[in-house]
């Protein structure tokens, strides 16, 4: 019969096509891993992966059977979540995914009023891009992903946390109303904005925040992150939209930008979301209020 064991080292070797590294990644000696993957063979009867000095390739047999393999580990895993969430449900580890132009600027202001709510919850965090995070929350790797729409998001259960706006941000002199006057989309027909590269969804949202306008993105400039983006802006590159978020959370902090309202701009929607099948949900809502919490006291530390 074959055994949860020997599926977590398939779908290790499945990530790390190298057996030492898959070794590495399940904790056991490079031996102990090839015999329980040999044991796996026999018992099933067919050849998983081929095996050279150089590669391992999955077959496609061995291809198709990991995948089943990692939705059997998904539900083991999940029957222990189950399990612990029944007597202990804010204990534990938690593995949070955010996308850059969330996390940075919400997470470390939330944690304090999180540690006072599960002060035996071990809170793990990850970056990544939205399409990374939600693979991630499919196959087990995370538990709840703090993520902006619109994005199709699949099947997963989600609660919405507020909406995002953003202000034009523009350089000292640059041909604009004055600070913190705000600017209609009309204005910015035919605007060439500078945006992050291809992959953050905030590029995406902020081509569309304006849906009936011309407004493009200067291909000649990308930014891997926010603060790199704002210095550009600084340094006189060019424009950009920015999240009210990221500027509530003191992003602007130390560079010479000048921002202004776009109040008819279409925001972002900001959600936390998890598998549907989590046994944690009760504490992922009580992590969305404290969120929603956390944005309303940036945006009123910002107003005073």
């Amino acid at each position: 019969m074959i055994t949860l064991r020997q599926l977590r080292f398939l779908t290790a070797l499945a990530d790390e096509l190298n057996f030492s590294r898959a070794a590495e990644a399940c904790f056991v000696t490079q031996p102990t891993l090839s015999a329980g993957l040999k044991e796996l063979e026999q018992t099933l009867g067919v050849q998983l992966a081929e095996r050279s000095k150089r590669h391992v390739l999955l077959t496609p047999i061995g291809a198709e059977i990991t995948e089943r393999a990692r939705r059997l580990l998904l539900d083991a895993r999940e029957i222990e979540d189950l399990a612990a969430a029944h007597t202990s449900p804010e204990e534990g580890e938690l593995r949070l995914g955010a996308i850059p132009t969330l996390g940075p600027f919400l997470i470390p202001r939330a944690l304090p009023a999180i540690r006072t709510a599960y002060p035996k919850l071990r809170l793990y965090l990850r970056e990544e891009m939205t399409e990374s995070l939600l693979d991630g929350l499919t196959t087990g790797r995370l538990d709840v992903v703090l993520i902006a729409q619109p994005f199709d998001i699949g099947a997963v259960e989600s609660e919405a946390l507020f909406d995002d706006g953003y202000h034009l941000a523009s350089p000292p002199g640059w041909d604009a109303p004055a600070a913190n006057t705000p600017v209609s989309g009309a204005e910015l027909e035919g605007a060439r904005l500078m945006l992050l590269e291809h992959g953050h969804c905030l590029q995406r949202h902020a081509l569309r925040a304006f849906p009936d306008r011309d407004i493009q993105q200067d291909d000649s400039f990308s930014a891997t992150s926010l603060p790199t983006l704002i210095s550009m802006v600084s340094e006189g590159l060019g424009i950009t939209l920015l999240p009210d978020l990221a500027i509530d959370a003191g992003v602007l902090a130390g560079q010479k930008v000048n921002i202004a309202p776009l109040p008819d701009a279409c925001p972002r929607r900001v959600i936390l979301a998890w598998r549907p099948t989590s046994a944690r949900k009760p504490v992922f809502r009580a992590l969305a209020q404290i969120f929603r919490d956390t944005r309303e006291s940036l945006r009123q530390q910002r107003a005073a």
